[in-house]
């Protein structure tokens, strides 16, 4: 298949791909005469393992080390667990940022009379100094 079917059956966008080809994530294609890329049901397998994995979070990394353990069916799975295991920590962690900035946010809501901005509580809220910020809940995001 050529690279738009492989996008469209994997779901994700042509440049990702190439980017990806680049990293060295996916191995280079072959290539038609013209120069066009060709792909394999094994390319297919492989981008949708990579998709998977980075839909639930993986860092690019942690993908790498994934797909090599996948080579070797044989090997002990340690590795493997132990990635999932970190990956897992780092959700709970970020579901723990959310549900405190959900907290946060509905006290504002709740404590808003809805009155005049001059007496908004939601603007006081936001204005003080003194009230606990959770952390900030933006990660970078790598094409996916």
């Amino acid at each position: 298949m050529q690279i738009g079917q492989l996008a469209r059956h994997a779901g994700v966008n042509i440049e990702t791909i190439r980017f990806y080809e680049r990293i060295g994530v996916l191995p280079p294609p072959q290539r038609q005469g013209n120069g066009r890329r060709l792909y394999t049901d094994t390319d297919a397998q492989r981008l949708g393992f990579v998709r998977h994995a980075r839909e639930l979070g993986f860092e690019l990394s942690a993908v790498r080390t994934l797909l090599a353990l996948q080579e070797q069916p044989g090997a002990s799975c340690e590795d493997a667990s132990r990635i999932a295991q970190s990956q897992l920590a780092e959700v709970e962690s970020r579901i723990a940022r959310l549900l405190r900035l959900r907290d946060e946010l509905s006290r504002m809501v709740s404590d808003c009379q809805r009155g005049k901005v001059a007496a908004c509580r939601v603007i006081e809220a936001l204005a003080s100094s003194s009230v606990l910020r959770p952390p900030r809940i933006l990660t970078k995001r790598k094409p996916s």
